[in-house]
């Protein structure tokens, strides 16, 4: 009966009754069943990276459809730090947004990023500088404009390049500011 009664409540109010429920789970479940749980609050957010150290140093790195305040860090850092017993878990915690030139490794940041210029490096060719101007799911396509030689006659000629890269070739992208 008491297990039934925690249920109902933490249907009604589920951040604030997470730490019952993980009695018997380890250290990184509890912080990634809480910073998913904060993450489902607002859909617009997601997790870029999450570390946590030896020393149960968590570091996180989020980013956003709309960009990441101060206000969505300290509300993920609330989330988890609120809810595991200090005097269970000695912790640090960190909370972050991705920077300006953090590389781009997840397809929802290709996306937020359409129309910004981008620096690929891809596997065995020399890095592509251009505009993003198509991602999905899939792939992203990159735009850049281009000098080449004229077909017929002397001097050099500006032309439009695409690329279509599906994530696989991309080793490393960064937004370039």
């Amino acid at each position: 009966m008491y297990i039934f009664a925690q249920i109902i409540e933490l249907i009604y109010n589920k951040r604030r009754l997470l730490v019952p429920f993980f009695f018997g789970m380890n250290f990184r479940s509890q912080v990634e069943t809480l910073l998913q749980a904060a993450l489902e609050e607002d859909k617009a957010l997601f997790l870029i990276d999450l570390k946590i150290g030896s020393d149960n140093s968590i570091h996180i790195t989020l980013d956003g459809d709309q960009g990441v305040t101060l206000k969505d860090c300290m509300n993920v850092s609330r989330a988890i730090e609120h809810n595991i017993d200090r005097e269970e878990h000695d912790f640090s915690l960190e909370v972050a947004s991705a920077g300006v030139g953090s590389p781009l490794q997840n397809s929802r940041q290709y996306v937020n990023n359409k129309g910004r210029k981008l620096r690929i490096e891809l596997e065995g060719e020399p890095a592509i500088e251009g505009t993003l101007s198509d991602a999905n799911e899939k792939e992203i396509t990159l735009t850049w404009k281009q000098r080449e030689p004229k077909p017929i006659g002397k001097g050099k000629t500006t032309v439009t390049k695409n690329k279509t890269l599906s994530y696989d070739e991309v080793i490393n992208a960064k937004v370039l500011v």
